[in-house]
């Protein structure tokens, strides 16, 4: 797939710093209202077209071709403040991300085929000028947008395992002041290729396990930086994005309830210290020192009348970014989310709608590289997700 193509999906997903709502870092793996409003707990269900991310193997279970069309937006709310009364808040507009799954599971074949068009990292923050750290953090963003071609087989009528390819467009910038020379810039994109794989196995009616592993990828960010009175050069820097490996169990004790646990873990320690090699002013580094990270995941969904469902869901995420790295253009910290969903499953058509509220309570950063950083950092974010799905 050329790069223009990837590089319309990925502007096309004006990121807000959704992968901090959800997940350790800035990574997102909030993909589907359904799975969402169980907290993500979705790995040994994966029963509707957005199992071409939480468990590929999942499409086997479909009948028929299906197209689902998603919707995610959020209201970041970050703020901070330090023991010399200076504050700094992060713009609250809500923004969007689409989310797209088609899926043909072909009459009397074993095999099922799909893609999903998604956005598996997201980032941008916004503070602003009038803060105490603007020579380390006024804004950021990072785009990142995939298509992930999808084949799975279904074994026997306990086992499947999937496959896909995962081809990624990311766009990244940066602002932060320079100080009596004006401000820093740089922006720079590149494309890249990883695969995921996911097993399913439903031994017995009742209970069903999940596996789904996604490979981390490199991009080898190529553009130009510049300070405002020295110009502008070619700058170049590599950042290399994790795997991450999600395990479910789900216990239906009725046809009615399915209750899932999960646990993610995402190999963030990968991502050390990148260098913007060819700045105005020579390399620099840009230490992140992140530390591999987990997620525990639980939900709850009730079936009623008519095809309608009631879903609730938790998740703890934990802080991946250590203090003397720590980056208010991610306000990285131990998270904790809670969902609740409504949605309708019928054979031709189906939509679910999610809300999810994320806290942290407060994280105390000390001892940081840069002691403009230094302060409490706090989160409260709201985030609704909608799909509708066509089945023929």
């Amino acid at each position: 797939m050329n790069k223009n193509l990837l590089r319309l999906i990925a502007v096309a997903c004006p990121i807000a710093m959704t992968g901090k709502l959800a997940a350790v870092a800035f990574r997102l793996p909030n993909q589907d209202p359904v799975a969402i409003a169980r907290g993500n707990a979705f790995t040994a269900t994966a029963d509707n077209p957005s199992a071409l991310y939480y468990n590929p193997a999942g499409i086997t279970q479909l009948d028929g071709q299906h197209l689902s069309l998603g919707l995610y937006s959020i209201s970041a709310g970050f703020e901070f403040r330090n023991g010399m009364g200076g504050t700094a808040e992060a713009d609250r507009a809500f923004q969007f991300v689409p989310q797209i799954y088609y899926v043909n599971s072909p009459e009397n074949s074993r095999f099922s085929y799909g893609v999903g068009v998604f956005a598996p990292y997201g980032l941008s923050v916004d503070y602003g000028r009038n803060t105490p750290f603007p020579t380390v953090a006024i804004e950021g963003e990072l785009a990142f947008g995939t298509v992930n071609p999808t084949i799975a087989y279904q074994v026997n009528s306990k086992l499947s395992v999937g496959l896909g390819l995962a081809l990624s467009y990311s766009d990244i910038s940066f602002l932060q002041s320079a100080g009596p020379s004006g401000d820093f810039y740089f922006e720079g994109d590149d494309v890249s290729v990883g695969f995921n794989l996911g097993v399913l196995w439903q031994p017995v009616e009742e209970w069903s396990f999940g596996l789904n592993y996604r490979s981390g990828t490199t991009m080898n960010y190529r553009g130009r930086s510049s300070i405002t009175a020295l110009g502008s050069s070619p700058t170049a820097t590599t950042l290399d994005y994790p795997m991450n490996i999600g395990l479910g169990v789900s216990y239906r004790p009725t046809s009615d309830w399915n209750i899932e646990v999960g646990i993610d873990w995402t190999d963030w320690d990968v991502l050390d210290v990148p260098v913007l090699a060819g700045t105005p002013v020579g390399n620099v580094p840009f230490p992140f020192n992140y530390e591999s990270s987990f997620m525990y995941q639980l939900g709850v969904t009730r079936k009623l009348s008519k095809g309608y469902f009631l879903s609730a869901g938790y998740i703890y995420s934990e802080n991946s970014a250590p203090d003397a790295n720590f980056t208010p253009l991610n306000p990285d910290s131990d998270l904790h989310l809670w969902s609740v969903g409504v949605g309708r499953d019928t054979a031709n058509y189906g939509w679910a709608f999610s809300y999810t509220l994320a806290y942290n309570g407060g994280r105390t950063v000390t001892g940081n590289s840069s002691p403009l950083v230094d302060g409490e950092y706090s989160t409260l974010n709201h985030a609704l997700n909608v799909s509708y799905r066509f089945s023929f």
